[in-house]
């Protein structure tokens, strides 16, 4: 007798829905059509939801996905598609700075009013810190409640230490390359077309390694379970289309919520620049930090930890590779994104941040210490950005930049011979042997 088979998940019908009204809604100003008139607020939370909920359901496809796909590029693949909202936020924004400087040939604005190109960087540094400062410490905490609640240490957790496979040392690698590149942008005056040929070529070679990697069988849970378990071409017409349900969802909502959340700010008075930075990444960010956590309370805190790191590969490689790109293409021509002082302290804060995290994990774990630390410094930054005025909160930028690179450049010392064998992993050994040290 066949086994029953698994009912519909409600879960999917609850984040459609959740994601109907924004689309609708965006759909219908983007053609036109008659709509309701809604408050700048509302509207905000309102295509802010649609995106939350398109993501959700592209993290449940791209998790079933990985039924046909290899394994090494599994995880790669569902970082990417889960901060696909961060990327059509942070583009549109990207874009509009594009035709702003078509039209005025600068990007600074009239009085009162936000800098186009600022609030084009703003979403992105600020949804890499909030990775880093908040994701992967909060992912040692769930992983130590779980552990404690089990009575017992998982293959990955033992007493709030979460270790990574050898098979993750190209993560930590390719998100290495890429920092020490990205020390180099708050010394330039603009972001340009070779800077992302630079960034994106590290994320091909990235993807490419990870092709490389073992097939496995993926352990899927609830909707993504429930796709998985489909016959062959009934399972991959359910892939698509949920990958074209969200597609349509963020391209009709995107770019309204990043004008909204503009808008609000601005009748609100709240500065536009600190909306967009952390705000705007709250809710883009908040699909794959709610995946890792539930990685996490499932005693799998090594896939946790990895989806977010694999998402920081991602975010910090081809979203910022595509952005001058982006601003190319609106601009109409080949100059780069301007970078003002503002701009090039957030870059150079956001790529500290980024190389202490790597020099934490050159042994390919993230102990207790180490996410306190993250999570400490982080928020005095961000504490810093609210209640400083913008002539101290730049000292402070530069002081915890500093703190940054001193601490980094002390952990790679210390650990030299380790992150001299995870560098030596990450770009040649082959992954048969790496899998047999796991």
């Amino acid at each position: 007798m066949s086994a029953e088979r698994p009912a519909f998940p409600r879960r999917l019908l609850l984040a459609a829905a959740t994601a109907l009204p924004g689309a609708l809604l965006g759909a219908a100003e983007y053609l036109g059509l008659p709509h309701p008139a809604l408050p700048d607020p509302v509207a905000a939370a309102v295509f802010g939801l649609a995106i939350v909920g398109a993501a959700f359901v592209l993290s449940w496809a791209a998790e079933a996905a990985q039924v046909d796909v290899s394994a090494g590029l599994a995880l790669a693949v569902l970082a990417l598609v889960a901060v696909l909202p961060e990327y059509a936020v942070d583009l549109v924004f990207t874009f509009q700075a594009g035709q702003e400087y078509a039209q005025q040939g600068t990007c600074t604005p009239p009085p009162g009013q936000a800098d186009p190109c600022s609030l084009a960087l703003a979403n992105m540094t600020g949804a890499n810190r909030v990775l880093v400062g908040i994701g992967w410490p909060l992912v040692v905490l769930v992983a130590a409640i779980a552990v404690r609640r089990a009575k017992h240490d998982s293959e990955s957790t033992h007493r709030g230490r979460v270790a990574l496979p050898p098979l993750m040392s190209a993560e930590v690698v390719f998100l290495g390359i890429a920092t020490l590149y990205s020390l180099t942008l708050p010394l330039r005056s603009s972001l340009t077309i070779v800077d992302g040929a630079v960034l994106v070529a590290v994320f091909a070679a990235y993807v490419w390694r990870l092709s490389k990697a073992p097939v496995e069988q993926p352990e899927l849970l609830g909707v993504s379970a429930w796709v998985g378990g489909l016959p062959r071409t009934a399972r991959r017409w359910w892939v698509a289309g949920l990958f074209a349900f969200a597609g349509l969802v963020i391209l009709a909502t995107a770019e309204h919520f990043a004008t909204r959340l503009v808008q609000t700010g601005t009748s609100l008075g709240a500065d536009e620049f600190l909306l967009v930075q952390w705000v705007a990444p709250l809710a883009s960010e908040s699909p794959e930090l709610i995946v890792a956590c539930l990685y996490a309370a499932r005693l799998m805190a090594s896939r946790s930890l990895g989806t977010l790191l694999s998402s920081k590969v991602n975010q910090w490689t081809l979203l910022v590779g595509t952005i001058p790109v982006v601003f190319a293409l609106s601009s109409g021509g080949w100059d780069g994104l301007p970078l003002d002082d503002h701009q090039r302290l957030e870059l150079l804060i956001t790529a500290a941040q980024s190389l202490f995290a790597i020099s934490i994990l050159t042994d390919l774990a993230l102990t207790t210490s180490g996410a306190v630390t993250l999570f400490a410094l982080f928020a005095a930054q961000f504490t810093a950005s609210i209640v400083l005025p913008q002539d101290a909160n730049r000292v402070v930028v530069i002081a915890l930049s500093a703190l940054y690179g001193v601490l980094a450049v002390g952990q790679l010392v210390r650990r030299r011979h380790t992150a001299l064998r995870t560098a030596r992993d990450g770009v040649a050994t082959p992954f048969s042997e790496l899998e047999r040290r796991s």
